[in-house]
């Protein structure tokens, strides 16, 4: 299974809060098999850490590096929250959370780099309406 597949892009989310969003990112990563239940406590633990908002209306939500155990296999989700999600003051409308003991997730990192420097593939990004044009968007 690829790292991004069709199964783990989520849109049309709607989150009350941050912590609601990483309930449901550490959903998607749990049902795609990356990890246990516990990653949840560890993204949580990042994020009391360093936020992981990095710009664009988008935060990467990951898990401690001791968490990193715990990871069954590397995955990323995409969560798409068009009425935005309070992030320590930032609006958020994507979340794409992480789970990689290696390097297995830095080509679709790569990828969003490249889409969120320009800012008409960054909005197509957030406003996604399908599967296909956000994996499209982070194909690396």
């Amino acid at each position: 299974m690829p790292v991004l597949s069709p199964e783990g892009v989520l849109l049309a989310r709607t989150a009350v809060d941050r912590d609601d969003a990483l309930v449901q990112c550490a959903g998607a990563l749990a049902s795609l098999g990356a990890v246990g239940g516990d990653y949840l406590d560890a993204m949580r633990a990042r994020e009391a850490e360093i936020g992981t908002y990095i710009g664009e209306g988008v935060a990467i939500p990951h898990g401690t590096h001791e968490a990193l155990a715990g990871i069954r296999r590397a995955a990323i989700a995409f969560l798409q929250f068009p009425d935005g999600v309070d992030w320590d003051g930032q609006d958020v409308r994507v979340c794409i959370p992480i789970a990689s003991r290696t390097d297995e997730h830095v080509d679709i990192l790569s990828a969003l780099a490249r889409t969120l420097g320009d800012p008409e593939a960054a909005a197509r990004l957030r406003e996604a309406r399908d599967v296909k044009t956000v994996l499209a968007l982070l194909a690396p």
